[in-house]
């Protein structure tokens, strides 16, 4: 394992945090200054940061929280522009804690954090369903509904996407589950359950249709909900969601294992 992934995966340091360590001579192998980004810590390595020894996670060691992430709030580390991160908003213990996946500007719900990058990696490619309830400022058509149930693919994907990323082309793959929750006028409220977490894949899927969504709201992932859980608040797994989860994670080596 690089070095720099060593050291995220066991300390609360992030790898970009872990690579500045490393330039700024901080971190040491076998009691040498390592400075070579490319190293691969290998079985019986000491690796040292500011003098402090690395102890190797134990495997299947894992915190979950749950969040329910507000609208207006970005789920990354730092902002450029100044706006606020999650990290602004969750108290100071889960600073180290990465978030599985990610919820826009925009968006607001259910949002998993872990301390283990490795559970987190999994989570995040995994085809779990994940399920949002949305409002779009259209009735919904049959049209909507045939690409629901059978999928999309579109060359042209922009429409709905953030203005700054590159993405174009873009595949939906079928809805798990659409429920119509409400309409009146030209509004209408779904839950809809996909297995994908794709950059703001919704809001591009419904943008190719003319349709703007206008709110959107995570309530599941996985056999994780939301429920009643308070806007900004936390709350740790519950026994049976981590029962589940090691479960989950046993069955997705195996897999890999294959």
């Amino acid at each position: 394992m690089r070095l720099n992934k060593y050291i995220s995966h066991n300390t609360p340091y992030s790898r970009r945090e872990a690579d500045r360590l490393i330039k700024e001579g901080l971190v040491t192998v076998n009691r040498q200054p390592m400075k070579d980004f490319s190293y691969r810590v290998q079985p019986g390595d000491k690796v040292a940061v500011k003098g402090r020894l690395v102890e190797p996670r134990k495997r299947g060691e894992v915190t979950m929280v749950v969040y329910n992430k507000p609208r207006g709030v970005l789920v990354t580390k730092k902002d450029d522009r100044g706006r606020t991160t999650i990290y602004h908003k969750l108290p100071g213990k889960f600073r180290h804690f990465i978030p599985v996946g990610r919820l826009d500007y925009a968006s607001e719900g259910l949002l998993l954090l872990t301390d283990n990058p490795e559970v987190a990696d999994v989570l995040m490619r995994s085809r779990l369903p994940r399920s949002y309830n949305i409002k779009i400022d259209k009735p919904l058509t049959e049209e909507m509904l045939r690409a629901m149930r059978e999928g999309l693919v579109l060359e042209d994907a922009r429409e709905g996407g953030h203005e700054a990323s590159e993405i174009t082309r873009m595949e939906f793959a079928p809805f798990q589950e659409v429920t119509v929750r409400g309409q009146s006028g030209k509004y209408t409220k779904l839950r809809v359950t996909i297995t994908e977490g794709k950059n703001r894949e919704l809001r591009r899927f419904f943008g190719h249709f003319g349709a703007k969504v206008l709110d959107l709201k995570r309530v599941a992932f996985g056999w994780v909900e939301l429920n009643n859980l308070p806007e900004n608040k936390t709350r740790y797994f519950t026994r049976q969601e981590y029962e589940t989860l090691h479960q989950f994670l046993k069955e997705e080596r195996k897999n890999d294992s294959h």
